[in-house]
């Protein structure tokens, strides 16, 4: 047997940077280490829940408590709102005075829920954890509803004590107030007592004594005993209270705080509303975890963002939907003696969320000077997530990744199926009856892998609504009797592991016998250099199968009455970069779109009104796509797809 040749003498100087570079290059294609990170802090919250379990000490008030007890954290700052701070122990100390006021003047029980209509502000968590201390759960509801939307929610929470901002007085009717107060308002039980909070109630609530209440009343029994009820948007329908388990809290409190290796000299700027899962569970009790300070701003305003962050003295900002956006969009901040680019002035080392455009991702490092994007994806009924923590190109719009160790391991708790979008339903084999998972790279609802003998285990579902939890459930999947949780989302997992949000279901619509992607088509829109903004959607047309492609669009220029040039560079952008049958036939000029309390935008209105002339609103423009141009669709355009007269 020939020997083997004998291994080149390579000096140790020139050895050492190229197995570096090896190594790097490996980690780069295999996310070894990012798989790691990831696997440990899973590994991390299990062991922490199931000690917390043991000692029954699941309630967030024992975190706070922990670190207004510790010499080397009793003193750091915890909340700063409106140029106040509060440290660990003075925030302790006031918790415990809220949670009397609720107990002593109101009568709030252990399990009680408490309904909290409130704008953002330290009060929010005073009596969020007030809440907590008393061991009563906080039931979110947000502060933009009035009329039908709110007195449902109210109703739906079960609520008998609803604390409400004076802020927010405004969206409460007299008729609406005396509704909610009646006798039969919740199903014989009572009224609801609303309490609107106010200095004099605030006055009241801090002259209560800092009494501790015993252990014994915030117990929980198990790790997915609710602990919130936080409402789904409601963007086609009513707002439904999904239950949020403690574990959940934990699991996202612990993993945010790893994932972003988070400090205790860190300080979390949040903006986003408190009444969501983002900035409840992924900023503020994430900060709380981590002993660090959170910086609570009252509510989103682009004129003043970045105002506040640098005021602050914030390291990380949070984001959600369009938010860097709206941002992107507004005139570059200078010092008007000085000169210096101010958009670059402040101390924040990383951006974190969920939503960020793929168009603006690289925009917002570039203006900023921001390194690092913390990507995330995950829902408030849901259990499980996708994250993403960039500081390159590489992974630069996917909202999650992972490499080949985690797919091991990880591979087994979700997948990716073939979707039927008439039906808005995994797609069934004719002959088996199950689904198929669709080929790596290619998109296919995200399902998540359910224990079919104990579902609550990870998902809770919606409060009191069994029907409306079961949709989100689907059975008999890749064998008779699994389980999976249905995210409602298509996702691209590529072979690299990195994942891109496709499309919501629903959203997706079939126009000449083909998928269109909403989000990929808006993309291609927002990459036009007068877009500043799009919204795509499908509408129903006359006498023709499918929907199709329609954008809502807000320009840069903020007009309405669009130059000829712009529309015909538009034109050319999306002939040259869409097959013909996603094209934008239709266009919607108008000034401003409609968007969710979280900067996410909304669809089902849009949709309802289509392209028809007699429902857009006359303040918009309407256009259509003939051949390569696009012009005004008119009145007498819509009478002639009325009447079958045209066909697309």
């Amino acid at each position: 047997m020939p020997s083997l040749p004998p291994l080149p003498n390579v000096p140790v100087k020139y050895a050492a940077p190229a197995v570096a570079t090896l190594l790097a290059y490996l980690n780069a294609r295999w996310s070894f280490f990012y798989d790691y990170q990831l696997i440990t802090t899973l590994l991390a919250i299990t062991l922490r829940v199931k000690l917390a379990t043991r000692q029954d000490r699941l309630n967030f008030f024992y975190i706070l408590e922990k670190h207004a007890l510790a010499p080397k954290s009793a003193n750091r700052p915890f909340i700063v709102y409106n140029g106040q701070t509060w440290t660990y122990h003075e925030a302790y100390q006031t918790v415990l005075r809220y949670g009397q006021f609720f107990k002593q003047n109101l009568g709030v029980k252990p399990k009680e829920i408490v309904a909290l209509d409130f704008m953002n502000s330290a009060n929010y968590i005073f009596i969020w954890m007030g809440l907590c201390s008393i061991g009563a759960v906080p039931a979110f509801i947000n502060y933009n509803l009035s009329g039908k939307p709110l007195t449902h929610c109210i109703k739906v929470s079960t609520a008998r004590v609803l604390i409400a901002d004076e802020e927010i007085r405004s969206h409460f009717s007299e008729e609406q107030l005396a509704t909610i107060s009646s006798a039969d308002f919740r199903d014989g039980k009572g009224g609801v007592e609303v309490v609107f909070f106010n200095r004099e109630v605030e006055t009241q609530v801090l002259q209560m004594p800092a009494i501790r209440e015993e252990d014994s009343v915030r117990s929980f029994s198990k790790p997915s005993d609710m602990t919130l009820l936080i409402f789904t948007s409601g963007t086609t329908g009513y707002p439904k209270p999904a239950l949020v388990g403690v574990s959940k809290c934990w699991a996202g409190s612990i993993f945010i705080g790893n994932w972003l290796k988070l400090k205790p000299d860190d300080r979390i700027f949040t903006c986003m509303p408190l009444y969501h899962a983002t900035a409840a569970i992924l900023a503020f009790t994430a900060t709380l975890f981590n002993g660090s300070t959170i910086v609570i701003g009252h509510r989103f305003s682009t004129r003043n963002f970045w105002n506040e962050v640098r005021d602050s003295d914030a390291t990380v900002i949070q984001y959600v939907g369009e938010t860097m956006r709206y941002l992107l969009a507004a005139p570059r901040q200078t010092d008007p003696v000085t000169g210096e680019d101010l958009d670059k002035k402040h101390k924040v080392r990383l951006a974190y969320g969920n939503g960020m455009r793929p168009d603006v991702w690289s925009q917002v490092k570039e203006r900023y000077g921001i390194e690092t994007i913390g990507e995330f994806y995950s829902a408030t009924e849901g259990f499980s997530g996708h994250w993403n923590l960039s500081s390159n190109d590489y992974t630069a719009g996917a909202i999650g990744r992972n490499g080949y160790i985690g797919e091991l391991i990880l591979g087994g708790t979700m997948a990716v199926v073939e979707v039927d979008h008439e039906l808005q339903t995994p797609r069934r084999d004719s002959v088996t009856g199950l689904c198929r998972r669709v080929p790596r790279g290619e998109p296919g609802e995200l399902l998540y892998a359910l224990d079919p003998q104990n579902i609550s285990d990870k998902f809770q579902g919606y409060y009191n609504n069994a029907k409306a939890s079961e949709t989100k459930i689907i059975r008999d999947v890749f064998v008779k009797g699994d389980a999976w949780f249905r995210t409602g989302d298509t996702m691209r997992w590529d072979p690299e592991g990195r994942w891109y949000f496709t499309d919501r279901i629903g959203d997706t619509f079939r126009w000449k016998s083909e998928n269109v992607s909403t989000s990929e088509v808006a993309e291609i829109l927002g990459s036009h250099p007068d877009i500043f903004e799009a919204n795509v959607y499908g509408v129903s047309l006359p006498h023709h199968d499918g929907r199709a492609g329609c954008a809502a669009v807000v320009f840069k220029s903020g007009l309405i009455d669009v130059p000829t040039q712009v529309l015909d560079s538009l034109a050319v952008q999306v002939i040259s970069n869409l097959p013909s049958y996603a094209l934008p036939l239709f266009l919607r000029v108008t000034a401003e779109l409609e968007r969710t309390g979280n900067n996410k935008q909304q669809k089902h209105v849009l949709r309802e009104q289509g392209v028809d002339p007699s429902k857009v609103s006359p303040n918009d423009r309407l256009y259509w796509l003939q051949g390569n141009k696009y012009v005004p669709f008119t009145p007498a355009d819509w009478a002639q797809l009325s009447a079958a007269q045209v066909r697309l």
